[in-house]
């Protein structure tokens, strides 16, 4: 058995106000779990993404998170849960005016080939990205694999 406080778990750079990885304090083996607290604009992901293994599951506690998928926008309210199964395309952000508490479970506990997609003002649409550390890994950077253009940058 393994107990852990949640503001015991120190946070990582993430586009949230908070993220806190759950998953080595409390030893799972075949399961991710992540604590997040969401500002107005902040997500869950760097870039609306898919995953080829793993399957996602949200828990909202507080607030309402607008999940953008492939079928629209789903609004999950505080209280609901959302599952994403692999091969699905997702990105949740906060675009309410509350700050979102959730959960996000993963299972198992790894991604396979991933593709994470941003909008690029430079190639003027959405292309394919990858995350980068950046400033003496103080912060986090998505990269347009098309053409090297920084489309995002995030600290703690």
């Amino acid at each position: 058995m393994e107990h852990v406080g949640v503001e015991d778990v120190n946070r990582v750079i993430q586009p949230a106000a908070v993220m806190r990885p759950l998953t080595e304090s409390v030893g799972t083996t075949d399961l991710a779990i992540n604590y997040y607290e969401l500002e107005l604009g902040d997500s869950f992901a760097y870039a609306y993404h898919v995953h080829e293994i793993q399957e996602d599951l949200f828990y909202v506690q507080s607030g309402t998170v607008t999940f953008e998928t492939e079928a629209g926008s789903v609004l999950v309210a505080a209280g609901e849960v959302i599952r994403f199964p692999p091969g699905k395309y997702r990105r949740g952000t906060n675009e309410g005016d509350e700050r979102v508490i959730a959960l996000a479970l993963g299972a198992p506990l790894e991604y396979g080939d991933q593709e994470k997609l941003r909008e690029c003002d430079t190639c003027g649409e959405r292309t394919p990205q990858r995350i980068e550390s950046a400033a003496g890994g103080e912060a986090r950077i998505t990269v347009c694999d098309d053409c090297g253009t920084e489309t995002g940058r995030w600290t703690l």
